[in-house]
Order: C-alpha cells, then structure tokens, then sequence
C-alpha cells in the first residue's frame, strides 16, 4: 500500500484547521471597518430616529462607527431589497419596522423578498403608536367631534399616508367608524406632515415622535393614539379604541441582516443591541423620541414576524384594503 508524503498529509491537517478557524477568526476581527444601518424611510422618521440612537451606541460598543443610510420608497421595500442584495457579513443592517417585514406582504402584490428566508434576524428593539392629529382649521375639537366630521363628508377627507401602519391605521378608522376617507400616499411621515401644515391634506396618523414635536405648535390639533391604552408619553390624549371599540395597531422596530450572516457575527449584534437597549442614556433617547423599548432576540424576533404577517392580512381585510 502506498502512502501519501507527511509533508502533504500535513498540508492538508493545516488546510483544514484553517478553515474550521475561519468563522471564528472572522467574527474576533468583526467589526473592523464601518458599519452600515439602512433606513428604508425618509430623514426624520420613527425608524430613522431609533437608527441614529442605536448606532452612535452600537458603534461605541462596537468599537467601530455606524453610519445611517435612507433609502425610502415603495413602503421600504426599496431599502430592505438592497440589504437583501448585500453580502452577508455584518456591514449592511437593516433598520427594519413591521411596514417590511410583515404589512407590505398584504399591501403589495409583489413584493421582491421573501421578509423572513432572505433575512437573518437580529433582534426586536422598540414599539410607538400612531397619533391621530389633523390640521388646526379642521372643525373638530375631539375625536368624537371629528369621527361626525369625517362621516357628514364621505371622501373629501384627505389623510396622508407615510407608511403601511399610517396606511392602515386610517384606513381601518375609516372603515371602524363607517366612513370614508381619501388616502395621498408619500415617501414618509415627515413629508404628509407637511404638507397637512400647508393645507393640503387634513389627517396624518404620526409616529408619536414627529406628532409631539408639531403639539408644541399650535398649527396642529391631536385627537388619539392607536394603541388599546392610552400613552404615557401623552397621558391626556384618549385611545381610539375609547370611542371605536376594538380599534388597535402598533407598528414595531427591529433590526435584520442579510440571509446567511454567519452566526458567531449575529450573535454578536444580538448581545449587542440587547446591551445597549439596558443602558439608562439610551432608553432615554428613545423614550423622548416617542418608543416603548420592547426587546426581544433574534429567535424571538422570527417567530414575531411570522405571526405579524397573518395579523396584518387580517387588518388590512377589515381595513378594506386591497394590494396594489
């Protein structure tokens, strides 16, 4: 029987070692450039708040800078597609909501990823309701004024729509309070904000950071929070459910890498983000931006999104919504 040489059995022992090394010595080097965040809304968004708080921390835990790059457009689907498309090793991370993950599979008709195979989840970060507010001429003094209002005027109520949740949270009032109103679709929240400054439409259903900033005015009336109870941040302000029972929708926030990120690298963003989420100066941050941090790990996280995308089917169909 013939051998092969010790110095090629030997070269092969060492191949071997290296490439079973290779995962790990990756992610000990990991991070060792910029990372990128990818918001797939406009500047001045919920989800482009919460990216700017969790990179300056991630990046100082990190050891490395994170930049935040938005790309909005068709519900965040143009964002999310390019982390899709990006190579899987912790760079590009996707600043993620329920609108891309889950809602835009009952909005669209074709959608080009699949929110969970194309994706490696990395965790949960925070919740925000939708504040109802409308343009100060509107002729409402509540809410229970203004459902009268929007009802006596079948579809000359115009409301902006700056995402899926914004989307369906009038959509789903409208349809709750058995009226109807006129959806004009923007990139963002911040734009339909506005433009209802200006007249041109009279509803937005805002992330609760950007509806606090304009109640600081006087060119804007609030008249209720999407969520079930009311919120802590404005404690005076009523759910809607007060005066439409069984009315709820809380949009949600997290972040996603491309499929196939390699696990040690996860679960490095993972610990990452949980640690962070604990710290007193970033829970301060994004309780004044309007979020309830609701944390959860990248397992957690998946199963969310498969349950979240069966809800939002559901609310879109009572919302009378058909994709487009």
């Amino acid at each position: 029987m013939q051998f092969p040489p010790v110095r090629s059995v030997a070269h092969a022992l060492v191949a071997s070692a290296l490439l079973l090394a290779a995962p790990l010595v990756f992610a000990q080097s990991y991070p060792n450039k910029t990372i990128k965040f990818l918001v797939p809304f406009p500047a001045g968004s919920a989800t482009d708040v919460a990216a700017r708080v969790l990179a300056e921390s991630m990046g100082k835990e990190l050891g490395q800078a994170i930049v935040v790059d938005n790309k909005a457009g068709a519900l965040g689907t143009i964002g999310a597609n390019e982390v899709k498309a990006a190579a899987a090793d912790g760079y590009t991370i996707l600043v993620t909501t329920s609108t891309t993950q889950a809602a835009v599979m009952s909005l669209l008709k074709k959608v080009p990823y699949d929110p969970i195979k194309d994706f490696t989840p990395i965790g949960k970060i925070a919740t925000t309701p939708f504040v109802l507010i409308v343009n100060e001429k509107v002729p409402a003094t509540d809410l229970k004024s203004f459902i009268a209002y929007v009802k006596a005027n079948p579809g000359k109520v115009r409301f902006g729509q700056g995402s899926s949740g914004s989307y369906v949270s009038g959509s789903l009032f409208a349809s709750m309070i058995g009226g109807d109103m006129q959806m004009i679709p923007y990139k963002g929240i911040p734009p339909a904000i506005t433009d209802m400054l200006g007249g041109n439409i009279e509803v937005v259903f805002s992330d609760l950071g950007n509806a606090q900033a304009q109640l600081k005015g006087t060119k804007v009336k609030a008249f209720g929070v999407t969520s079930s109870k009311r919120s802590s941040a404005l404690p005076d302000l009523p759910a809607i459910a007060e005066q439409v029972p069984g009315y709820e929708l809380v949009p949600w926030f997290a972040l996603m890498a491309p499929a196939n990120l390699p696990k040690d690298v996860a679960s490095k963003l993972t610990t990452t983000l949980q640690k962070v989420l604990l710290a007193p100066e970033v829970k301060q941050k994004l309780v004044a931006g309007g979020f309830d941090i609701d944390s959860t790990d990248a397992a957690g996280l998946a199963k969310l999104i498969d349950s979240e995308i069966k809800r939002w089917a559901q609310l879109t169909k009572a919302a009378k919504i058909e994709a487009e």
